[in-house]
């Protein structure tokens, strides 16, 4: 895809901070730390447009990437950030549900997880609320970090990873690098095909 303007327009904490226009929206959505604003980065050729933040559980709203208004990257808080207290995970968890369970713009959301390790009980949580919320598409799982992993280490955690996760066949695992393309093209691929 070629892009020409890519920026964030909105970071919202309720729905009537949305954007209003009904562009088309893919959602990212995953673990504190698990690398969606690093992904977001990678996938629109920008260094810093998404905040990447060396400590987890930075992103505390949902952010609007306005992709040439054409289409728009949505940046979901990520979950499972122990440090936070009860009420705050308890807001975010109904701030990420009522985005993804009532956005009539939302086409897809990716399920981002981290390739070096086992998907964790939140990860399979997640999994599952999405196919609960969208029970009539395939489920679309992005493996981050993939470049920290051995040659030898990244058939057997792909394999773990959609063991645990119990994907089908209808299902697809993207394996992802922001050191090199690995995913990329198959990202905006997915986008493409969704929006045609």
């Amino acid at each position: 895809m070629n892009i020409h303007n890519a920026q964030i327009t909105v970071s919202a904490v309720k729905p009537t901070q949305y954007p209003k226009t009904g562009v088309p929206e893919f959602a990212f959505v995953g673990r504190s730390n698990v690398g969606k604003s690093s992904l977001i980065n990678k996938i629109l050729n920008r260094k810093s447009l998404a905040r990447v933040s060396a400590s987890p559980g930075k992103t505390i709203t949902i952010n609007f990437y306005d992709i040439d208004e054409t289409i728009f990257l949505v940046d979901l808080p990520g979950y499972g950030y122990a440090k936070r207290s009860q009420d705050e995970v308890r807001s975010w968890g109904d701030m990420i549900e009522s985005y993804l369970s009532a956005r009539p713009q939302l086409k897809q959301i990716f399920l981002l997880v981290d390739s070096r390790h086992a998907p964790t009980k939140d990860d399979i949580m997640m999994l599952e609320w999405i196919r609960t919320v969208r029970p009539d598409e395939p489920v679309v799982v992005i493996a981050t970090k993939l470049d920290k992993l051995k040659t030898s280490e990244i058939e057997p955690n792909l394999n773990l990873i959609y063991e645990k996760l119990e994907l089908n066949e209808d299902d697809i695992l993207v394996p992802f690098s922001t050191k090199d393309d690995e995913g990329k093209a198959t990202v905006w691929d997915m986008i493409n095909m969704l929006l045609a």
